[in-house]
């Protein structure tokens, strides 16, 4: 019995090809997207953790500077002869052949175990690793290396991406450092007896391990984002299986009527059923893993840019196959058919045996579900008012968008029939009433993906206006920060204090710029040093501050801090923040740091040159009037050109990782909307029999059928329309929870929202064309229909 009941259940799918078509592709697209994001995630972890584990990241205490990003190497040899068993790293980025790589200099006889440097070097040849000055690294850096470098390479597959490791002496000479280390690891096994850490080196601190890595947590934010719109592109194409699967039932319902006369067991044919469907999602996800494999190598190189700009991190350029991202994107597929079949299930559990097999059956069902769509839209957009006003965090802000969205879909049929009914009452003529009430009995059929393009059209105005805005306000911020005409680096001169005189001869202004790393209200982040002058006082703009900040700024007496600081902290003007023994300042203003994900701080010259009198600057900035005669000056001060950037260099450099930045999501913008309007022209197809029973007698009373075909455009793209208009105020709102919450809790800064008419009027467009596309090729089989076809409609018992 059971193979026969799986015949019946087959020979459906081979009537209806389209039909499997669309539940298979849809499924498979919605797939495509989730696994696309999860594998780029993936791929950019395992850089993470693969450059962590060169040292062990997280696993060891480590010794850093109290001040500044280095110490002299004799710390290390009196603290081993302290008892104290630490190993010596020295790191800095060298840039080879225009790409930035991460030096890794390590003592090869210290180096703690179970790290990758020390794998790494046990498959080495320790003699001429120390005699050749060998670089080790991965292949794809080896390449670089070999083509740009001197040095011997070996090629080592446990070496991150963008890392090499060398001896410590090697990376010393290639970055300029002689006799200064940046750090020191401390081995986890330890004599009993140590002299205090305070009387050998009181001006290092221990940082205790905590299993994390500091990059992975600054990134964790951006890798949350992009996986909440690969969740949202998923659940666009859940809509298509959803109306794909719901159609199927709905058709099948005479063969399951017949099937269950005959005596086939309700339990039986449900479990049967669920086995069709885990088969499909099964191949349907196979392919969706394909797709989204194709998908993720494409904005890899997307992805890795961006992190590598806004964090500093190396992320590989090629893609490989893990077992995380392609059991997530099966998982999503079967667990996501399921989901959608939920309902369609559900009710045939519930169906009497003598059920009625008609269409009627299911649009008067679709009337009575369309009551509780509604109720649930009603409590789900009230939950979103609620979490907008007395919610926190970042899981609140995504439970906020996830009930936003959903109440909105489901609130859009009642929506949409609300209007239709308006429409139908404002109607004179009979067929413009036929046509209102025709496309009112529609909805059941086109709701689910009108839902994806309601969703798919909030997603493209929401994030639209969030990255424009963005875009506006980093501009201006880059013109605040990058007031300066020239920046000079300090580090090409030997005399840092000869080259500061001879700027401040041939100059307007000179500004040098100080910082050193700190830890402020127990959180990372850095501390500034500025020379108060008028670049200062007319550029920059404070989202609070007291009336003369910049004279109690100059005076030493007040501190002004960065938004993300602000924010974790709970420091506001007025605030005292403590920026070191002994020195604590009242907080002056709020400044707007957008792209930094630490927090800063900025007092006078003046106080920070005398509370960190061992940091010099790290470069100058500039002001003058003839920018390219100072550049000339300055080479011939033998200033090498490198070392010398304009300011129109370094915003070109800043907004191209801008750019880059939302690439990903610009790209996932378009496949999402690319997936609603698949969704709409799989829906249009498969109603296309369903409808013919309606239109028949439209025709026989004389309606052409190329009016027919013009008014079955004419109601789609106006389904479109009036989808597209309600989804305005919806991506608006995604906008504003995307830039007041979310981006808040993730970043730390929150960015004014501004509004863009031309981007919304040209994504309206692209809706309505993508909705006239979809419908021109049901539209034309219906103009070039048998007559025959529409005259047998009156022959069946409907």
């Amino acid at each position: 019995m059971t193979g026969a009941v799986l015949e019946a259940l087959a020979s459906h799918w081979r009537r209806n090809r389209l039909q499997l078509l669309t539940l298979v592709l849809g499924l498979a697209l919605a797939t495509a997207l989730w696994s696309g994001v999860q594998a780029i995630n993936a791929e950019a972890r395992a850089s993470y953790d693969a450059a962590a584990a060169t040292l062990a990241e997280g696993r060891f205490h480590q010794l850093m500077p109290r001040e500044g990003d280095s110490m002299p190497q004799a710390l290390f040899v009196a603290l081993r002869r302290a008892g104290w068993l630490v190993s010596p790293v020295v790191e800095g980025r060298l840039r080879v052949g225009g790409t930035a790589v991460r030096l890794v200099g390590v003592d090869p006889l210290t180096a703690p175990p179970s790290s990758a440097a020390s794998e790494a070097l046990a498959r080495t040849d320790l003699n001429r690793f120390l005699r050749a000055e060998t670089l080790v690294a991965g292949p794809e850096m080896a390449a670089l290396l070999e083509a740009n470098m001197p040095n011997p390479v070996l090629v080592d597959q446990a070496v991150a991406p963008g890392s090499v490791l060398a001896d410590i002496g090697v990376v010393q000479k290639l970055l300029g450092r002689a006799g200064r280390i940046s750090r020191l690891i401390v081995l986890p096994e330890q004599p009993l007896r140590q002299q205090p850490l305070a009387d050998i080196a009181p001006d290092l601190v221990l940082q205790r391990a905590d299993g994390a890595t500091d990059v992975g947590r600054l990134t964790d934010s951006f890798h949350l984002n992009l996986t909440a719109f690969g969740f949202l592109s998923f659940a666009v194409g859940i809509f298509i299986v959803h109306g794909a699967i719901g159609l199927a039932f709905e058709q099948r319902r005479g063969v399951i009527r017949t099937l269950r006369a005959l005596g086939v067991p309700l339990r039986r044919l449900v479990v049967l059923m669920i086995a069709e469907l885990v088969v499909l999602a099964t191949l349907a996800g196979a392919l969706g893993i394909a797709l989204g494999y194709l998908i993720a190598a494409l904005l890899l190189p997307d992805v890795a840019a961006t992190i590598r700009g806004l964090y500093g991190a190396d992320v590989a350029g090629t893609l490989q196959i893990r077992p995380a991202w392609w059991l997530s994107g099966i998982a999503m597929a079967l667990g996501g058919a399921l989901l959608a079949a939920a309902s369609a299930l559900w009710r045939l559990a519930r169906m009497p045996v003598v059920a009625s097999a008609g269409g009627r059956a299911w649009a008067l069902g679709s009337g009575r579900t369309r009551t509780l769509q509604a109720a649930a839209a009603v409590v789900l957009l009230a939950a979103a008012g609620v979490l907008a006003v007395t919610g926190g965090g970042l899981a609140a802000g995504f439970a906020l968008l996830a009930c936003l969205l959903l109440g909105a879909a489901l609130a859009l049929p009642p929506c949409l029939a609300a209007i239709l009914r308006l429409g139908e009452a404002q109607a004179v003529r009979a067929m413009a009433q036929w046509f209102w009430a025709d496309t009112r009995q529609q909805l059941p059929g086109l709701g689910l993906a009108l839902m994806a393009l309601l969703l798919a059209m909030a997603a493209n105005v929401g994030v639209s206006t969030m990255v424009s805005s963005f875009r506006l306000t980093f501009v201006g911020f880059l013109d605040q920060r990058l007031s300066a005409e020239l920046y000079v680096d300090a580090d090409a001169v030997a005399d840092r204090a000869a080259l500061e005189r001879f700027l401040e001869a041939h100059a307007d202004a000179v500004l040098p710029i100080m910082s050193v790393e700190a830890t402020l209200a127990g959180l990372p982040a850095e501390i500034f040093g500025v020379r108060v002058g008028y670049t200062y006082r007319e550029n920059w703009r404070f989202l609070d501050a007291i009336p003369a900040v910049w004279d109690e700024i100059e005076a030493g007496r007040a501190v002004v801090i960065n938004e993300q600081l602000s924010r974790r902290a709970a420091l506001h003007v007025g605030h005292t923040l403590a920026l070191g023994p002994g020195l604590s300042l009242p907080v002056a203003g709020v400044v707007g740091d957008y792209g930094n994900p630490i927090g800063q701080a900025i007092v006078g010259e003046a106080l920070f040159r005398q509370t960190f009198p061992a940091i010099e600057p790290s470069r100058y900035g500039v002001r003058t009037g003839n920018p390219q005669g100072l550049r000339r000056a300055l080479t011939a001060f033998d200033v090498p050109p490198a070392r010398i950037i304009d300011q129109a260099a370094i915003k070109a450099f800043s907004l191209s990782v801008f750019e880059r930045t939302f690439s990903v999501t610009d790209a996932l913008n378009v496949l999402t909307l690319a997936v609603a309007a698949f969704a709409i022209l799989m829906s249009l197809l498969t109603l296309a029999a369903m409808r013919l029973p309606q239109m028949a007698p439209v025709w026989a009373m004389g309606t052409t059928q190329r009016r027919l075909a013009g008014l079955e455009i004419l109601r789609t793209v106006l389904l479109a329309a009036i989808t597209a208009v309600l989804a305005l105020p919806l991506g608006l709102a995604l906008a504003w929870v995307l830039l007041a919450i979310v981006n808040v809790e993730a970043f730390g800064w929150r960015l004014p929202m501004y509004l863009f008419p031309v981007e919304y009027i040209r994504l309206m467009l692209f809706a309505l064309a993508a909705a006239l596309l979809a419908a021109l090729w049901p539209a034309w089989r219906l103009s070039r229909m048998e007559p025959t076809g529409l005259l047998r409609i009156f022959a069946n018992e409907r």
